[in-house]
């Protein structure tokens, strides 16, 4: 062992141990806490550091038990315990009722009916036929003295705690039943394990130990210049510790925000300076907003179990409210008064309350439209649950950016005017199409389509005109244009990223090198 390159990177906390102590002695936490002043944490990384350099070696690990005085504890030690003021209160005032005593003392009736319990075991309190407890008039109070003098001795001690090896055969038999090891907010004492760690030095300290005596190292040596020792002069006289100029600085990483979630506030601020208001809505939905009142048929292959998340308990909601449920319904068995046919089967009420995961956005558009103003914008981050295959433009929890344009003079030409904002504006694509699409809650219905530089043309969402079906059983008269689109897409381009995964990264240097355009 290279003495003079260790004892050169030895610290302070080390030093004071090695010169303080032989081999002979056995060190603990509460020794250096005790003889060096060390805090606890200093302790501890004093005999981490050194253990590290096989310069101290485990003797043996001790366990002992504690009991800790609580702040009701503390509370019984100040104003006596409810066994304490139930005796000084009927040897004052005479017999009274559980209750009463309960009203009276301001103390809960389970807990005045554990006291009486406990004094009628003893002799001390009785209950005469009128339901009345009074004072039998003895004096010995066995227990109820004996857990007095247990919590006056507990607030006397250093923190409050007593051990368990210097209590009384008497005092442990009541102290287990005051105490707990965990949830102990109810009860005077609270179990505390702890486990003390017994450390002693190895062959190598007296060698190292002798080597620092002869550098004059003390210990004390000044580790960091301060305004303080540079106004008082004391730098002057002051031994310092040497320092390893070629250890390379600390790495300091400033905080910022997640990319993708500034991609998301990004995506927020450009639609909201554009006059668009935000809706939001629960994760957990019902079938009749998710997929009903979008005119999706009940029988729809997309509600087929292998493509939507139900919820196991409860199963399903309590109602839907009126009179969205009639309309619905009504659009879907002949079409109401949409002007539409409707789907021709019998609607399932009961059905429709089945609770499911978000599926989709549109199921906040759907809850927008019976209290939209109009004219109006409005838009939403959903995030939606699918059961899908994981790949590269694939995910089952994604989140999508829904929104809706309601007003008479709306049309197709003013819906490809948002879509081109999306692509280009926010997803940062070069190369769009649109590619005629089927919903079943819009006509027209289309496609946007964006070409990535890696993963080539995939679909970035869905859009298209609300059906007369879907926005007049909401109430809404005029034309309303509607878009789902695939954020979490939008987020690949502008992030210059090549599969979805990595947004939700768990590297965290991968997600340091990330910016938002």
């Amino acid at each position: 062992m290279d003495i003079q390159s260790l004892i050169k990177n030895l610290h302070p906390l080390e030093i004071k141990v090695l010169l303080k102590y032989s081999r002979t002695d056995e060190l603990t936490v509460d020794l250096l806490q005790k003889d060096l002043g060390y805090k606890e944490g200093h302790a501890n990384q004093a005999f981490s550091w050194l253990a590290g350099k096989k310069i101290v070696e485990v003797v043996r690990r001790e366990s002992k038990t504690l009991y800790e005085i609580t702040d009701v504890g503390r509370l019984y030690a100040r104003e006596g315990t409810p066994e304490q003021r139930i005796i000084s209160y009927l040897k004052e005032s005479g017999s009274h009722t559980l209750p009463e005593i309960a009203l009276a003392l301001n103390i809960e009736n389970k807990d005045v009916g554990s006291a009486f319990g406990m004094l009628s075991k003893q002799g001390v309190l009785a209950m005469n036929a009128e339901k009345k407890v009074a004072w039998t008039g003895t004096s010995e109070l066995g227990v109820v003295d004996l857990t007095a003098a247990l919590l006056q001795k507990a607030v006397a001690a250093p923190d409050g705690l007593l051990e368990q090896a210097s209590l009384s055969s008497d005092e442990l038999s009541i102290i287990g039943g005051l105490a707990k090891k965990r949830g102990a907010g109810d009860v005077p004492f609270r179990m505390v394990e702890r486990e003390t760690v017994v450390y002693r030095l190895t062959g190598d300290a007296d060698e190292v130990a002798g080597a620092l005596r002869q550098a004059g190292v003390t210990g004390n040596e000044i580790g960091a210049v301060t305004s303080k020792i540079l106004s008082d002069g004391s730098w002057k006289n002051a031994v310092f510790r040497g320092y390893n100029i070629s250890v390379p600085p600390a790495r300091i990483i400033p905080g910022r925000n997640n990319p993708y979630v500034s991609f998301l506030e990004s995506v927020k601020d450009k639609l909201c300076s554009l006059g668009f208001e935000e809706f939001d809505g629960p994760l957990v939905e019902t079938e009749f907003w998710n997929s009903d009142a979008l005119f999706m048929p009940q029988f729809h292959a997309a509600r087929d179990i292998h493509d939507v998340y139900y919820v196991k308990n409860p199963t399903h909601a309590k109602y839907i409210e009126e009179p969205y449920l009639s309309n619905v319904a009504a659009a879907h068995e002949n079409g109401g008064d949409t002007g539409s046919r409707g789907w021709n089967y019998t609607f399932d009420r009961d059905f429709t309350r089945r609770l499911i995961l978000r599926s989709q956005g549109t199921v906040l558009s759907a809850h927008q439209l019976a209290k939209a103003r109009i004219p109006g914008k409005y838009f939403g981050i959903a995030r939606c649950f699918r059961y899908d295959k994981v790949d590269a433009t694939h995910l089952s929890d994604f989140y999508q950016t829904e929104g809706i344009v309601l007003g008479e003079e709306v049309n197709l030409k003013t819906l490809l005017g948002f879509l081109e904002m999306f692509a280009v504006e926010i997803a940062g694509a070069t190369d769009v199409k649109y590619v005629p699409g089927y919903f079943p809650f819009t006509e027209p219905s289309i496609e946007v389509h964006i070409k990535h530089p890696v993963l080539g043309w995939f679909e970035l969402g869905g859009s298209g005109i609300f059906r007369p079906e879907v926005t007049k059983a909401m109430g809404v008269n005029v034309p309303v244009l509607a878009w789902g689109i695939g954020i979490d897409r939008m987020a690949l381009m502008a992030l210059g990223l090549n599969d979805l995964r990595e947004l939700f990264s768990t590297d965290i240097e991968q997600v340091r090198l990330r910016k938002t355009r």
